[in-house]
């Protein structure tokens, strides 16, 4: 996974680099680097991200409600 992809997969989720990081029990440091491209995003949470961000890229949310 591109940080790229992993950003947008954030975006998708509507989660923070630092949500991400909380959720996964990680350091916001480690999430940061990988959203920077300054370290290897593990593939198990690539396969995961993209798992979960799925049904929201093919379906997005409808904007803010009045």
């Amino acid at each position: 996974m591109t940080p790229d992809r992993f950003r947008d997969c954030l975006a998708a989720l509507d989660w923070s680099q630092r949500g991400l990081a909380q959720r996964l029990g990680l350091q916001p440091t480690t999430v940061r680097r990988w959203a920077a491209g300054t370290g290897r995003i593990p593939e198990e949470v690539a396969r995961w991200l993209e798992r979960v961000a799925q049904p929201l890229r093919r379906e997005p949310r409808p904007g803010r409600m009045a």
